[in-house]
């Protein structure tokens, strides 16, 4: 499963080898300082915005890849029966990273501890 952290000044979203393959992507890395909001979401595919363009994706199930929509495009490593890790952002590549994880509340607040 992805996993979300934070590496000195950035944010970093690293995939497994299958993650890779299905998200036609690799690790994901952002500046910690285009951090404009961390939250948990108990219904992330919800939260999903736009068209999948590249990446795999069942609805409702799984979401691995870019999601493209009018303004932007946001990185989703999703998966069903759990909460998600949202990453709201500013000034960088993607609007929003979107991680589905077991302990979603502790990595929330390890994302918004200062460094």
């Amino acid at each position: 499963m992805a996993t979300l952290r934070r590496e000195g000044d950035e944010i970093v979203l690293k995939l497994n080898d299958l993650e890779k393959a299905g998200a036609l992507h690799g690790d994901v890395r952002v500046p910690a300082a285009s951090v404009r909001a961390v939250r948990v979401s108990t219904t992330p595919f919800r939260d999903l915005r736009g068209i999948r363009a590249p990446g795999t994706g069942v609805p409702g199930a799984v979401a691995l890849g870019t999601w493209r929509y009018r303004r932007g495009k946001d990185f989703a490593a999703l998966y069903r029966g759990g909460p998600a890790v949202i990453v709201e952002l500013d000034g960088a590549e993607y609007g929003r990273l979107l991680v589905s994880a077991h302990d979603a509340a502790d990595v929330a607040a390890t994302l918004n501890e200062a460094p």
